[in-house]
């Protein structure tokens, strides 16, 4: 069993993937909607129901992902080839989301369809092998822990960067294109392209895998899917994670509209130590970004000390309260919305990374019960929640615009604006709500997987010599 801590170098390098993932992930649950409502020209209802078919089968491709992240065998290992082969393809279709063709609704929408699923692909094919490599780096638990925490700060600080650029950057572009904003939302978007290229490749070079399957012959694809229907603590956080997701996605999709049209505050605020000015709606989602960081900096610690299931309760419950007074918020009162953004962001940051780790438990779980570990199959679920919990409230969020009569680029209805403060307060709590209800029933404690840890450890020790 492999004791030795890893480097602070390899945690850094493992952080750069999902920093380069987050600052992608980011816009798209921000601002795409958006894009496609207010700068294309998109039906909202049009939009919700294209997320919801596109990811429908993106969603199914996550364990094929999984399956065949699971059976490469290559000098660099299972997962990490699919950082190189695939960070150029990210940068690249990323970018395509965000060009708008000269083209009739119809037109504009088919090549949304088109441009959104294959990111969608794309984005399976780099981050199931990357989440994967988490399970495959360090036998330790408490090592994943920090890994975990690591992979979420940098993941945080992706969005922070993303968030920070991209509306100086569009403003910057549109103005170079004669006040062409379509143009300057392209341009925007392919920078933070290149720096997605970039830190894949960083976390290709810097990372690892050292953690081999007991028996590395047995392959079989059925008996992989058995494992997996028949692990109840994998449905247990598969439940969890996607409403959990529904609660970030609604928030995050309605914030845009939220101080556009209810706040209708166009106030810039300049940062200090820096000459840039930031509009209170940039201002809510960094801030945001922000005190997820802090989250996580708290969540290793309090879980080292009370268990994940116990510090994943804690958290889920609070932001519950908290986003149900978010409705009760005046829209002249700019100060309590900040705050409580903090708050709530604070225990939405701190839940991942108990997630991400757990899934990692779980995969230990099923080899431990099953003499069979499929990694790349458990973690793809992970990678396939997200997508879900994004789908569904991606989906919600235009659906439900257009069902309280939202009307882009127009004066709203008493009825919109009341929708809209609900997208950010009581519908996120209903997803709050679901996440505790399942993680309530999670069974593998910290003393249940020292015991697995341990036997495990045992079994790789013996392998070897069996087979001498």
């Amino acid at each position: 069993m492999i004791t030795d801590k890893l480097k602070l170098q390899e945690k850094i390098g493992y952080g750069f993937g999902d920093l380069a993932s987050s600052m992608f992930w980011k816009i798209f649950s921000m601002y795409l909607l958006f894009f496609y409502t207010d700068v294309v020209g998109l039906p909202a209802v049009a939009v919700g129901t294209m997320f919801l078919i596109t990811r429908i089968w993106d969603t199914l491709f996550d364990p094929v992902v999984g399956v065949i992240g699971d059976r490469t065998h290559s000098k660099w290992g299972k997962f990490r080839p699919y950082l190189l082969w695939f960070a150029l393809p990210f940068g690249i279709i990323g970018t395509l989301m965000f060009v708008t063709p000269d083209l009739s609704v119809t037109g504009k929408l088919v090549y949304a369809y088109i441009t959104y699923s294959l990111m969608m692909m794309v984005y399976s094919m780099i981050n199931v092998p990357y989440a994967s490599l988490l399970g495959v780096m360090s036998p330790e638990p408490r090592e994943r822990n920090v890994l975990s925490s690591f992979r979420m700060v940098f993941a945080f600080i992706g969005s922070f960067i993303a968030l920070i650029l991209i509306d100086p950057l569009v403003r910057f572009f549109t103005n170079g294109a004669n006040g062409n904003v379509q143009t300057g939302w392209t341009f925007g978007v392919m920078v933070i392209a290149v720096l997605c290229v970039i830190f894949f490749l960083g976390c290709f070079w810097l990372t690892r895998e050292r953690v081999k399957p007991i028996n590395e012959n047995n392959d079989s694809l059925k008996e992989d899917i058995k494992d997996l229907f028949r692990n109840r603590p994998w449905w247990i956080l598969l439940g969890a994670g996607i409403a959990a997701l529904i609660f970030n996605s609604i928030r995050d999709g309605a914030a845009v509209y939220y101080f556009k049209y209810y706040v209708q505050d166009q106030d810039t605020v300049t940062l200090p130590f820096i000459s840039t000015s930031l509009t209170l709606t940039t201002l809510y989602l960094i801030l945001g970004q922000a005190f997820n960081i802090v989250g996580i900096v708290f969540v290793t610690p309090l879980s080292n000390r009370y268990g994940k299931k116990i510090t994943y309760l804690g958290a889920m419950v609070l932001a519950t309260f908290l986003s149900l007074a978010f409705f009760t918020i005046g829209r002249e009162n700019i100060m309590l919305m900040m705050v409580l953004q903090a708050l709530i962001s604070m225990c939405a940051g701190s839940i991942f990374p108990l997630l991400w780790s757990m899934y990692a438990d779980i995969t230990d779980y099923s080899e431990w019960k099953t003499g069979r570990r499929a990694t790349g199959l458990v973690f793809s679920s992970s990678s396939m929640s997200q997508k879900f919990g994004w789908t569904l409230g991606g989906a919600l969020t235009g659906w439900l615009l257009g069902y309280y009569g939202f009307k882009a680029n127009m004066e709203q209805s008493g009825n919109a604006l009341t929708g809209i403060r609900m997208m950010l307060s009581v519908l996120p709590a209903i997803g709050t709500v679901l996440s505790v209800i399942f993680i309530s029933f999670y069974p593998l404690s910290e003393k249940k997987m020292a015991v697995i840890t341990g036997e495990l450890a045992a079994k790789r020790t013996k392998e070897p010599d069996s087979k001498n």
